[in-house]
């Protein structure tokens, strides 16, 4: 009897030119900015829809019930003992596979957090045993674009419909601009490197590159092991007029969950050697589990100026707040003087 398997075509691999236009990819490519021929993508437009692959049939069902029932009753006795299954299939998180995870940072056995397609960091696997699903909002990368003093764009590099945003009237990371479509920005994967191109998002005239890498290298584990991921922008400006261009990073000093809200955490600024700053954030987790340093830096040369704000808030008892944050930066791109692309980076968030 033929199954019904054997007769299931998969699709071929996605063509990088049928999500990105040719004279993009082209212009991309000088600086490795342009994605590979093969690779899996999404538009930064689409959702994560459940995928049909993992549906259980009926049969398949009957015939893992033994087996069900064996992994509840360990789950359960875990629980018992105060501590969380290291899988668990009959969770809210956990029982919905879907297209959404993206390529993971970090080395082989030290911890990872996944980057979905859409931007979002989430699946926070720092402590061993445990996985935190939910993203942490305030982790993103914005960008802040003006042309010959008129022509303005701001936004997350992200798109605006994400869960967890409150009203804009808030002093949190709601009352920023959270304006990208992402019909014209598409995520590319294949591990252990991602590409996100911004095909003219939101500024028409400006192409966007952000290359991602974590640390697996052949015959090499121990520098394959380094708990560090590495994001490299390329950008071309396609129009008459220079462009100044800010780069924002914002990382909340957190590795979710409740040690999100745990407090006694503390970011201390640094500067290191050949250009190099940025911020270490000390991070005291929760139930126990050892603390975690987070450790984000930027590298300056002639046509790269690196900022770096330690703290700001989400509210208005905050000296700094996150919408102060985002109205001085809207301002301080006026007033830059740099030359073509000069990139502006504040990494981080307590």
């Amino acid at each position: 009897m033929v199954s019904g398997n054997l007769l299931y075509r998969r699709k071929r691999s996605w063509r990088a030119d049928e999500f990105v236009s040719r004279s993009t990819l082209q212009l991309l490519d000088f600086d490795d900015g342009s994605p590979p021929e093969h690779a899996w993508r999404r538009k930064l437009s689409s959702h994560a829809n459940r995928l049909k692959e993992f549906n259980v049939t009926f049969r398949e069902a009957i015939r893992m019930m033994k087996l069900g029932l064996r992994l509840w009753s360990y789950i359960r006795e875990e629980a018992s003992h105060g501590r969380k299954a290291p899988i668990d299939p009959f969770t809210r998180e956990g029982n919905k596979p879907s297209a959404s995870q993206g390529v993971p940072l970090g080395g082989m056995g030290s911890g990872s957090i996944s980057r979905g397609f859409r931007g979002e960091f989430k699946h926070w696997q720092i402590t061993p045993g445990s996985c935190e699903m939910s993203p942490v909002m305030a982790n993103q990368f914005s960008i802040f674009v003006t042309r010959g003093g008129t022509k303005k764009y701001a936004s997350v590099l992200s798109p605006g419909q994400l869960d967890g945003l409150k009203k804009s009237t808030d002093d949190g990371i709601s009352s920023w601009d959270w304006k990208l479509k992402g019909d014209r920005s598409t995520y590319h994967a294949l591990f252990p490197r991602a590409w996100t191109v911004y095909d003219g998002e939101p500024d028409p005239e400006l192409k966007v590159s952000c290359r991602q890498i974590s640390p697996f290298i052949p015959h090499d584990y121990q520098e394959s092991s380094l708990p560090t991921s590495v994001f490299v922008y390329t950008l071309v400006n396609t129009g008459k007029e220079r462009a100044k261009v800010s780069l924002l990073m914002t990382w909340a000093n957190s590795i979710g969950g409740l040690s999100h809200h745990s407090g006694d955490h503390v970011n201390e600024p640094f500067v290191g050697k050949n250009g190099v700053s940025g911020v270490l954030l000390h991070h005291k987790t929760a139930n126990n589990n050892p603390p975690v340093t987070f450790a984000i830096a930027a590298c300056e040369n002639q046509n790269v100026n690196v900022t770096v704000l330690p703290v700001f808030g989400l509210s208005g008892e905050s000296s700094v707040t996150a919408r102060g944050m985002w109205g001085t930066m809207v301002q301080v791109i006026l007033l830059l003087s740099f030359l073509c692309f000069s990139l502006h980076v504040i990494p981080c968030f307590r």
